[in-house]
């Protein structure tokens, strides 16, 4: 991430609403997993801007609600996602750690599962290019619900709470938009989660 300037704005203190609620919620440094350490313990290798934006554009582009953001909003967004390439078999988010990225997954497949309560691994979703993962804890600071595991090699998209906070501050009605977004598709997903779960317990 590019290091702030430490110079307080004219009009505003820039905003940390995400990279700091993670204190909040009793999280310390040492029990966040950021997409830094993460990275490079699963060997994601960057991706141009070039390219990742580009995959960013044309999925979002035929997604039924991303695409409310046109192609000059996502191309101002590129500069806050990091673009990175992932090998087959990496847990890319493991259940019950406590992160503060999503994922948006560019080309490959990757596998969501999670391990109930009484020992059983459910696999509930294997995602597609565009779909977005662990969004949940950027938005509500919250541990992680299940795991992410590339199936394939993998190219994605990782916006941290860092960077959602230079987002909020340089680019606020992007911002804005996007968030709204996020939690209008994390809403349908939950249900959808919350129906199988259900169906699995009778």
């Amino acid at each position: 991430m590019k290091a702030r300037s430490g110079k307080p704005s004219d009009d505003h203190t820039d905003s940390v609403l995400f990279s700091t609620a993670f204190a909040g919620q009793g999280v310390d440094d040492s029990m966040l997993v950021p997409w830094e350490a993460r990275a490079v313990e699963v060997g994601a290798k960057r991706l141009p801007t070039s390219r990742g934006g580009k995959l960013l554009q044309g999925l979002w582009a035929k997604d039924k609600y991303m695409a409310h953001l046109d192609k000059d909003a996502v191309e101002r967004m590129e500069r806050f996602f990091e673009f990175a390439a992932v090998p087959s078999n990496r847990d890319v988010i493991r259940q019950d750690e406590y992160g503060n990225f999503m994922v948006v997954l560019l080309t490959g497949t990757i596998a969501v599962d999670r391990v109930q309560p009484w020992g059983e691994q459910l696999r509930l979703a294997e995602t597609r290019p565009g779909d977005i993962l662990g969004e949940m804890s950027l938005l509500d600071s919250g541990i992680r619900f299940s795991a992410c595991t590339t199936l394939t090699d993998c190219e994605i998209a990782v916006l941290s709470a860092e960077a959602m906070d230079d987002m909020m501050t340089k680019d606020p009605q992007l911002a804005a938009s996007l968030i709204a977004l996020l939690a209008r598709k994390l809403s349908l997903r939950l249900r959808v989660v919350s129906a199988r779960l259900s169906d699995n317990q009778k």
